[in-house]
């Protein structure tokens, strides 16, 4: 491979054990990496994810030995879904959707199965997140986004510690999830719901759903903007939150209606709150199903087998039952 990309040994060893990260290489010289390797057969999907990958590096480095004088990186922009399943990968093992779908191929030697941190790392990882939480917490308007983002993967550490604090945090801060329409404190509650309900408690990201978005077109157009960003369907990054309120006027609806669809199959925990989304998305887009039909038959008999579930909450159950209704229709 050395040979191949055109680089010595070392270098090429240096890149695969970590010890010279790629963020650490020229502009130009990481493009032409990634061009080298797109010609010798590289997935390009996998190819994508470097971007992703350095940026979860970033994070962590950042978070494991803080700079006094620097923005912690959470603070600068908004992340993406590639980026928290980069995350996830290092936390908690967690493999990427878009790395399961490939083959994977046996390897000499003792491989690691994931890129994941060593115990004690990722306890001093957690930890410090927390601190960083809490202390965004104090400064004010200046730190909503940090401390969103930070709680947020605080709710990937599964210890009994880890819940603890997410619960405590949330019972100091329960007037944002229960804040009814738009408020300078959405895009936070919709996060702290988003963290309890990966834990294992559904009910604050309930109330958000009914309080925080039902009946507000401005919470309804945030939701649509933000879930359009997290999963790819708006490319540009954001410095901030404040394209959920105004959007950027150019996202891709079919890109939008499949990263949600897939969602409600791949991650139960959110389901209510893909179903609303699913719903309002539909709402004004009838359209959409006949853009991907094998898709639109996929999630029919999905939705099918969900309402025969008594899982679900009845807002989600009629909101699922209109979602099939215009499947339906469009298959007609």
């Amino acid at each position: 491979m050395a040979e191949a990309i055109g680089v010595d040994l070392a270098t090429w060893q240096g890149w695969e054990t970590g010890r010279r990260p790629l963020a650490n290489m020229k502009a130009g010289a990481l493009l032409n990496l990634r061009r080298r390797l797109l010609v010798l057969g590289s997935d390009p999907h996998v190819l994508h994810l470097l971007d992703p990958a350095m940026d979860a590096d970033h994070i962590i480095s950042a978070t494991l030995h803080p700079e006094p004088t620097a923005p912690h990186p959470l603070a600068d922009w908004v992340h993406t879904r590639d980026t928290a399943h980069m995350l996830a990968w290092a936390l908690n093992g967690t493999t990427p959707l878009a790395l399961t779908r490939g083959v994977s191929l046996a390897r000499r030697g003792p491989v690691a199965k994931a890129p994941l941190l060593p115990a004690p790392d990722r306890s001093a990882f957690f930890s410090q997140l927390r601190e960083t939480a809490d202390s965004a917490v104090r400064t004010g308007e200046s730190g909503l986004l940090l401390h969103r983002q930070a709680l947020y993967l605080c709710s990937y550490d599964q210890t009994p510690e880890a819940t603890s604090w997410v619960g405590h945090a949330v019972h100091v801060r329960r007037d944002l999830i229960r804040a009814r329409g738009w408020t300078p404190h959405w895009s936070t509650a919709r996060s702290t719901a988003a963290a309890l309900a990966r834990l294992g408690d559904r009910r604050p990201l309930l109330d958000f759903i009914d309080r925080a978005l039902v009946d507000d077109d401005t919470a309804e157009t945030a939701n649509l903007n933000y879930w359009a960003y997290w999963l790819g369907s708006i490319r540009e990054p954001q410095p901030d939150d404040g394209f959920m309120r105004h959007g950027t006027g150019d996202w891709e609806p079919v890109r939008l209606f499949r990263g949600l669809a897939g969602g409600l199959q791949q991650a139960p925990a959110y389901a209510d709150l893909y179903v609303h989304s699913l719903w309002a998305l539909l709402t004004t887009h009838r359209w959409l199903p006949l853009a991907d039909h094998a898709l639109t038959d996929t999630l029919c008999a999905h939705t099918a087998q969900l309402l025969d579930h008594d899982e679900i909450s009845p807002r989600a159950r009629r909101e699922l039952s209109a979602v099939q209704y215009v499947l339906r229709s469009s298959r007609t």
